[in-house]
């Protein structure tokens, strides 16, 4: 057998493909690759060939390779000890409630812990945890330890101790938190515990030379990148929600910080619960040539019931109970409610916004209800989260006519709040938004979202931990560090919009949120209340409330400002930090497994036989490519111009959602919906309502959400499905008549008799509607991959496999032979990726582009316009660079320059893009321009920049109101002049006060006074007022 899995198919490979446009998919009846064929037609069309064949290398390098035995790297050829990290792990014996494992270099010796000699560093007027006492024990033994717990479970007692010990030894300790306002509140606890305390936020340095620092994780990044004096005295480092590193924009520096830290600093982690603890501990331990340990709980001091609310229903569901136990038959029971609540109001199911919520008032009034039998039931207080500030507003003024505090609570409410506003102005506290939230607050309700003044924020967050806030509206930065527990936590929604689309929130989101509820020592059990406004499956439901906490990832990836310094520090490079990333370092874990996979997949591809194999995979190749083809033209006929008018009630339509196969449905209706894209363009949405055999099971609860095909010899049911316009894979030229009412089963069930009729009239298959003869679509690219679907038909019913009564046999085995295959290659290409350092290829583009705009030499040595960046951290630092460079901010006055420099800083969405006047459109463009000018650099250099998506993150939409806050005007004008929340105002202004600060120190190191000073007056001109209000916690 020469070379089966061969290179080329034959000629007709080349010559169609040359001519293939990318775009496109079935035709004669659009029936390529689902070719009515003789032989049993094992349909030649499964997903994950499909898929993996758009992934691999273009359509003639086909699945099985290039040649007859794959070629394999054997798992001898991949020297292993060299990737992996020299480390070990060790269990340690620990009492029950925790587990407690150490990792250690692979060469040391475990030893025991020794038990504590003398004094404790602090004394605890309580009995403490056991996971409290094993990481107070690694403590005392000067060993770094992961604290792996829920919320509220006391991980702060181990920071305290290990800032006690520091302070007893003459030793200074860093406490990094991942925000601001944490920060601030941490300072405050610490304070008032050990006196010896300073802040540095970038707003706010208090102290900044004593022994126990609180500061943001960039605050310290940019200490270690300038060698600050301070490293050397320190000897502990605790890192408060470490589970923050994985987030996708700022959680790289943390792992900067980290790598950065001295071998000789000892690191607390203080973390929620994470699955992949130990990995993290390893990484330290191969990072810093220290023992790390890991002591993980998953124990709560508060029990939670977990409760569903079904919208339209008027009870509360038990899912899962204080043990944990998943209540399946309470959870089926509320869907039917929610299903029963859908069909009363003649709802097919399909009638649900893009928000994943339902139409009318009968969201809000579910609020209300519960909000109400809470109270009732003596379950406060509660927090309600909402995933929208709107949402939290509209809430809360929903149950504004209830009172939960007495006259007595009222006072105190008045007093407090005078307090916390009496720094402000008279006219700042006719703010609308100070004024609209006293009434509220003496009612005992709160609000609390990243809109709010910060100063009412704060007021809201002491008011709530006296007990003098009955119920909080909050957003789910409310659950993020802020040790602020209720009775009771409710969500108001189980879908959330995360930038990209609206999808169910994650069981490590549910977790995070949910451990809110229960107060220790108050509470005998937490009580959570989920309400659900949309059928889910019990799967869904299962892992939502029951999943397990997300994991930690790195999110590492490479920045400029990481770049610049990296060249500027001498002991140091980039190629190191990639190296040394906990990114990089996740890859390498993952090698033997994958060495072991392919050891498997080897043999299975080895074991299968196929005879006459050239002549298999050659048939194998046509249909393939049939399939591809299928697709291409499918593409044509799913464009709304030319397949809506043929979607009218009755057609017959075929119904594919990933791997289930739904067959042919029954049109009812088709609507078009607007969904949000990403950048807040409507993209028009077509769902059309198909009737389709459904599997019983899948429809019982929860509708059409979780519908799935019924089997083959089962008798489901036909239920109208709502059905996205792309999973139509065939449209027929048949047309059924349908009943008026297909709410009582016999009239849905009949429909399934009618489809059957007409397959058994066309038993070589439904004739379907031809794209160019009965669509009528003129495109010559159709006409170009109809003419490949029929060369290639031609090519399969003459090839002698296709009437082989073995057929169907052979095929499959080759279909099974083609999938290892391409398990295979995909193993290859993970152990070359682990095997070569990641992200290396985009280090070299980002140098080049420093090369080519002049800010590095050809041998890596910074500029000056190197070291001007280094500066900049808060904004683009090429861009700001460049501007300064190029004088574009020379000729304006500090208020224009002021102003420009807020696109750097503003990172909300607003709904309004303010007409600018000449004298701030102008530097705009001139901005612009440069930044142009940047992507062009970039895009030449190979870096995948697209010019629009990087010339619009930098919003222009507060420009106004910053030139306006500058010239001298009050808040409550500015604040007339944009739909802009107040609190993203003064978050805007407060980062652009920190970016000018940045920025004067740029101008500083070029040696341009005149600019430093135009930079000066422009922090004098905007900080001032209610913007920079101190901070209550300071």
């Amino acid at each position: 057998m020469a070379d089966a899995f061969g290179d080329d198919l034959f000629s007709v490979f080349d010559e169609e493909q040359a001519g293939s446009s990318k775009k496109a998919a079935p035709k004669s009846a659009a029936n390529a690759g689902k070719t009515p064929d003789k032989a049993g037609k094992p349909q030649g069309d499964s997903a994950s060939l499909r898929k993996r064949d758009a992934d691999d290398d273009g359509p003639d390098e086909m699945l099985l390779g290039k040649r007859q035995k794959l070629e394999t790297v054997s798992a001898e050829e991949i020297n292993l000890s060299e990737l992996m990290p020299k480390v070990k792990s060790e269990q340690v014996e620990t009492v029950e409630g925790c587990t407690h494992e150490v990792v250690l270099p692979a060469n040391e010796e475990y030893t025991p812990l020794k038990p504590r000699v003398g004094k404790a560093a602090k004394e605890y007027p309580f009995i403490l945890d056991p996971f409290q006492r094993e990481a107070i024990l690694c403590i005392d033994n000067n060993q770094s330890v992961l604290v792996s717990a829920h919320t509220s479970a006391g991980k702060t007692v181990c920071a305290e101790y290990a800032i006690a010990l520091a302070l007893r030894e003459k030793q200074r300790v860093i406490f990094t938190s991942p925000i601001k306002a944490l920060s601030n509140q941490k300072y405050r606890e610490m304070y008032e515990e050990f006196q010896d305390v300073g802040l540095m936020t970038g707003d706010v340095t208090i102290n900044p030379t004593a022994s126990c620092l609180v500061m943001t994780t960039e605050i310290l990044r940019s200490m270690l990148y300038r060698g600050s004096e301070v490293m050397r005295e320190v000897a502990w480092v605790i890192f408060d929600e470490i589970h923050y590193m994985r987030d996708s924009e700022r959680g790289v520096v943390w792992e900067e910080t980290i790598i950065l830290l001295p071998d000789n600093v000892h690191h607390v982690f203080l973390s929620a619960t994470v699955p992949n603890a130990r990995q993290f501990a390893e990484w330290i331990c191969h990072l810093h040539k220290q023992p790390c340990h890991v002591v993980y709980t998953d124990y709560r001091p508060t029990p939670l019931q977990h409760y569903i609310f079904p919208a339209g229903g008027d009870g509360l569901h038990l899912v899962v109970d204080e043990n944990g136990e998943f209540r399946e038959d309470n959870f089926n029971t509320a869907m039917q409610v929610l299903r029963d609540a859908g069909d009363t109001g003649g709802n097919t199911g399909a009638k649900w916004d893009p928000k994943g919520r339902k139409g009318g008032t009968k969201g809000p009034s579910n609020v209300f209800k519960i909000v109400k039998m809470i109270m009732e039931r003596n379950f406060q207080p509660v927090i309600i989260f909402s995933f929208s500030k709107k949402e939290c507003e509209a809430y809360a003024l929903q149950v504004s006519k209830l009172d939960f505090n007495t006259d007595e609570e009222k006072k105190l409410v008045e007093e407090v709040f005078n307090n916390a506003t009496d720094c402000l102005s008279d006219e700042d506290k006719k703010l609308p938004q100070v004024e609209h939230v006293l009434p509220l607050l003496k009612r005992g309700i709160g609000i609390h979202h990243g809109g709010l003044l910060p100063i009412l924020k704060e007021t809201i967050e002491i008011l709530f931990s006296e007990g003098l806030l009955k119920a909080l509206f909050a957003t789910e930065t409310f659950a993020m560090g802020i040790n602020m527990p209720a009775r009771t936590v409710l969500f108001t929604s189980a879908r959330k919009f995360d930038g990209k689309d609206f999808r169910w929130i994650s069981s490590g989101e549910y977790i995070q949120m949910s451990g809110r509820a229960g107060r220790r020592g108050m509470d005998e059990r937490g009580i959570v209340i989920f309400m659900v406004d949309e059928k889910m499956s019990p799967a869904v439901g299962k892992q939502l409330l029951k999943g397990s906490a997300d994991p930690l990832n790195s999110a590492f990836h490479l920045t400029y400002n990481m770049v610049l310094n990296l060249l500027r520090v001498e002991e140091i490079n980039p190629e190191y930090m990639l190296e040394k990333s906990f990114y990089q370092f996740q890859h390498y874990r993952a090698v033997p497994g994958v060495v072991d996979r392919m050891k498997k997949l080897e043999e299975e591809y080895n074991a299968i036989r196929i005879p006459k194999e050239e002549s298999v995979v050659t048939y194998y190749k046509i249909r393939q490519q049939l399939a591809k083809l299928g697709k291409e033209i499918e593409e044509f006929i799913h464009k709304p111009r030319y397949c809506l008018p043929f979607l009218q009630p009755g057609r017959l339509v075929k119904v594919k959602k990933e791997d289930l196969d739904f067959g042919w449905g029954v049109v009812v209706n088709f609507q078009k919906k607007s969904n949000v894209k990403a950048g807040g363009d409507l993209d028009p949405l077509f769902v059309v309502e198909v009737l389709v055999h459904c599997s019983k099971d899948s429809v019982k609860n929860a509708a059409t959400e979780s519908a799935r095909p019924a089997g083959p010899a089962e008798k489901g049911e036909m239920q109208v499905v709502p059905v996205i316009l792309h999973l139509i894979t065939s449209i027929s030229s048949v047309r059924l008549y349908i009943p008026k009412d297909l709410r009582p089963y016999d009239n849905r069930q009949s429909m399934l008799k009618s489809i059957q009729e007409v397959q058994k009239r066309f038993p070589d298959g439904i004739p379907l509607l031809d794209p160019i003869d009965d669509m009528g679509i003129k495109d010559p690219a159709l006409k170009k991959v109809i003419q490949k679907v029929e060369a290639f038909e031609h090519r399969m019913y003459t090839h002698p496999l296709h009437s082989d009564p073995n057929l169907e046999a052979v095929y499959k085995l080759c279909e099974k032979k083609a999938l290892i295959a391409g398990d295979i290659k995909a193993a290859k290409r993970e152990l070359k990726k682990a095997r070569t350092v990641l992200q290396m290829d985009e280090l070299k583009c980002r140098k080049r582009v420093l090369r080519r705009l002049g800010f590095a030499t050809s041998s890596d040595v910074i500029e000056m316009k190197g070291r001007v960046a280094c500066e900049t951290s808060s904004g683009d630092e090429l861009l700001l660079t460049e501007m300064m460079f190029n004088g574009l901010f020379n000729d304006l006055t500090a208020e224009q320059a002021t102003a420009l420099l807020s696109c750097f800083v503003f990172q909300e969405n607003a709904n309004e893009m303010p007409k600018l006047t000449e004298q701030l459109g102008g530097p705009l463009r001139q901005m612009q321009e440069c930044a142009k000018r940047i992507a062009k650099v970039s895009a030449e250099a190979k870096l995948e920049v697209d010019e629009d998506s990087y010339l619009n993150q930098f919003r222009p939409h507060l420009m106004d109101v910053v030139y306006t806050w500058a010239n001298g005007s009050s808040f409550s004008q500015i604040c007339k002049m944009t739909d802009v929340f107040e609190g993203s105002i003064i978050r805007c202004m407060r980062r652009l006060e920190e970016l000018l600060r940045q920025m004067c120190q740029a101008a500083k190191a070029i040696g341009n006074t005149e600019l430093e000073n135009k930079f000066a007056t422009g922090i004098t001109k905007i900080k001032r007022d209610i913007v920079f209000a101190a901070s209550l916690y300071l």
